[in-house]
């Protein structure tokens, strides 16, 4: 008998396909890490010797000295201070809650908490998955969850990213992301709430977060809709704003280390879409919001602008909670939203796009 050479499969290449990037991305990223704590040194020897492949270095260290010093421009999850020793327990609100512990496709162990209305009322009423900005923790969220709780009538689910709160790791625009969907996954396995009336909340940094969940062909059923609150199109485009220079809005995107596309991935969002914006942003240009509402692929949309909202406390305006109470109950009950309605609350102006 002839003797038989196994060859491997499908599935081993793609492992050690796999394994192989792994090791090389490992390996660059500690010669991007190694490069950038050397700049100085670097500098010191081009000074001296003026050779151009350490002028290549140079370069190449400063570049990664501004890549990833960007994380700490956007990300604080130590502001304000202790913010990531102590986050206020859920039993302070005084509603039924479950704090709960998930564990994400790349193993980070992050953090939620879930309140729920009562046991008979539970598991037919809408969930919401909120999402917050860039700083803080859950805690700082707890009052928000409980008017929505209170004036909605629904389950809140509060998540906490990686590297906030009591979550695990470092923050990062990939690792959002992951944590994003895996606290989807994680309540669409719960029997005791209504999967068909499931929704994403989004406030500044976390309205990036719930576009890019509710953008993905496979979350498309998975999801009833959106409320996207002060958001923005873009880092880039943020960046340009924050730091006064126009020009950095038109750097190639392989600068930004945290990109947030927004405005090209909301064209995707196919679900009813509530867009809150106030007037008086003074971090998120309030165009920006707009440009969001325009772009969005979903044909039932609506955009409220709050006269006095600014970037923080829209949420305190007059009609805030009974807007979203509306749009839950309307978008829950089938009934049609007046597409690309777009009203100023509390002025009496409407604009019809």
């Amino acid at each position: 008998m002839a003797a038989r050479h196994l060859q491997p499969g499908p599935s081993l290449i793609t492992a050690l396909l796999k394994f192989l990037c792994k090791l090389l991305k490992g390996l660059l990223r500690k010669a991007w890490q190694l490069c950038t704590s050397s700049t100085l040194i670097l500098l010191l020897i081009y000074w001296a010797h003026g050779n151009l492949f350490i002028l290549t270095l140079v370069f190449g260290a400063l570049f990664g000295l501004f890549y990833n010093f960007q994380d700490s421009l956007l990300y604080f999850p130590q502001q304000p201070e202790s913010s990531t020793s102590y986050v206020t327990p859920p039993s302070a609100v005084g509603i039924p809650y479950e704090n709960i512990y998930m564990k994400t496709k790349d193993g980070v162990n992050i953090n939620a908490v879930l309140f729920k209305q009562s046991p008979l009322h539970c598991s037919r009423v809408p969930t919401i998955l909120f999402f917050h900005g860039n700083a803080g923790n859950i805690g700082h969220r707890y009052v928000n969850a409980n008017a929505l709780y209170s004036t909605c009538g629904c389950n809140v689910m509060l998540l906490e990213y990686r590297g906030f709160g009591r979550s695990d790791g470092t923050p990062s625009e990939s690792g959002m992301y992951v944590d994003a969907q895996a606290a989807l996954d994680y309540l669409h396995t719960r029997s005791d709430i209504d999967h068909t009336k499931m929704f994403l909340m989004g406030r500044s940094l976390g309205g990036a977060v719930a576009i890019h969940l509710a953008s993905k062909v496979e979350n498309q059923d998975r999801i009833r809709g959106i409320v996207l609150e002060n958001t923005f199109t873009n880092i880039p485009e943020m960046g340009a704003v924050v730091i006064g220079l126009d020009f950095l809005k038109w750097l190639p995107l392989i600068f930004y280390k945290n990109q947030y596309l927004s405005l090209l991935k909301i064209y995707k969002v196919q679900v009813p879409t509530l867009f809150l914006s106030g007037s008086m942003d003074e971090l998120v240009p309030p165009n920006m919001m707009y440009r969001l509402f325009e772009r969005c692929g979903s044909r039932v949309k609506k955009m409220i602008r709050f006269a006095r909202g600014s970037h923080n406390e829209t949420w305190q305006c007059d009609g805030y909670f009974p807007t979203i109470a509306n749009f839950l109950s309307e978008v829950t009950r089938q009934e049609s939203i007046p597409l690309q309605n777009s009203a100023i609350y509390g002025v009496q102006e409407e604009l019809n796009v």
